[in-house]
């Protein structure tokens, strides 16, 4: 009795289902032809609509372009001259999609074509996307051969700042004409970018638990991190070898755990069975590098955006940190624009 309850309320269930997914559908089509509406200027019956609808399926893009360069030219002969097809094939063109649509689209004389009242609400709607579509095919043309384009990075804004720059610098010089975007955000937020395809490249450090290995990543630098404090307030340690169990007596700045640093070194103290628990976790390098040169904390900072001005030493560890690294990497299911090819060139 409950297997065939069951099986009843199954049944039910997915009754009802499909018969929303039928009402959905309805709806949709309903407003499409709302708006086929607008266009003729009268309402359809039952019938009409559903012929409407058959012929409106098949309706492609080339009659909608020879519309166009009608509208806009109002001579057949001009408009078979643009698009280099004969004003025969024009003139059959309007006739289908006039037919198609259940409309005049032209008033035909001897001496001149004019736009029916129909056509100008049919153009108003044409023109935009046709210059939409003019637009993106210019821009494809400049961005073949970088007189144009766009290059889209994401990076963090330390690896901006310390690394990036002088390679965005000379890219710019190179192609003016390129649009550069650059997106700050964390390594592994990156990742997320270049898998929706919102960037072309990102630059993150290396190990990332977001990015796998392969040929879409290339090491492009070689750096060590460091534990540094201010020669002012920590002058005891200057010169002093030190273990990694000795740094827990002192207030550890670092980045914040959303980072590959933060992953980088949680995982080092684990591999020695320390705990670390850090004083201080922010989003920015800088912003250590100043509250270590001001004396609260020792920072944990890549080695390439540490300041020589004195003001700050490198702690002596006796045990060796493993060096990391910086690559550049594209999504493998995206093709790699013009732009990208050429700034991974640079690189």
């Amino acid at each position: 009795m409950y297997r065939h309850y069951k099986n009843t309320t199954e049944n039910l269930i997915s009754k009802i289902n499909i018969f929303n997914l039928f009402n959905k559908f309805f709806l949709y089509l309903l407003i499409f032809y709302k708006i086929l509406d607008a266009i003729r200027g009268f309402c359809y019956t039952e019938s009409s609509y559903k012929e409407g609808l058959s012929n409106m399926m098949d309706i492609n893009y080339e009659l909608y372009k020879v519309f166009y360069y009608v509208a806009i030219s109002l001579s057949f002969s001009d408009a078979s001259k643009q698009l280099f097809i004969s004003q025969s094939a024009v003139s059959q063109s309007i006739k289908v999609l006039e037919k198609k649509l259940g409309i005049t689209l032209f008033i035909r004389s001897t001496k001149r074509v004019q736009l029916t009242p129909e056509g100008e609400t049919l153009l108003r709607h044409i023109e935009p996307a046709m210059n939409l579509i003019k637009r993106g095919e210019a821009q494809l043309m400049e961005a073949s051969n970088l007189g144009g384009g766009q290059l889209r990075i994401g990076a963090s804004d330390t690896i901006c700042r310390y690394y990036l720059v002088p390679f965005l610098n000379k890219f710019h010089k190179t192609y003016p004409n390129v649009h550069i975007k650059v997106t700050n955000q964390t390594s592994t937020k990156c990742v997320d970018l270049l898998e929706m395809g919102q960037v072309d490249l990102i630059v993150t450090n290396y190990p990332n638990s977001r990015l796998s290995h392969g040929d879409h990543i290339r090491t492009i630098h070689s750096f060590k991190d460091c534990f540094i404090a201010s020669s002012r307030h920590y002058k005891e340690l200057m010169g002093k070898k030190l273990h990694m169990k000795d740094l827990l007596e002192y207030p550890i700045m670092m980045l914040d755990r959303k980072s590959t640093t933060s992953e980088f070194l949680h995982h080092l103290f684990q591999q020695h069975q320390l705990d670390l628990v850090p004083e201080i976790e922010l989003g920015s390098n800088d912003l250590l590098i100043d509250l270590a040169r001001i004396g609260l904390g020792i920072a944990f900072v890549p080695d390439y955006c540490i300041p020589d001005d004195g003001e700050l030493f490198p702690l002596d560890i006796q045990e060796e940190l493993p060096g990391r690294t910086l690559v550049i990497a594209h999504n493998p299911q995206l093709p790699l624009t013009k732009a990208a090819k050429e700034f991974l060139n640079i690189l």
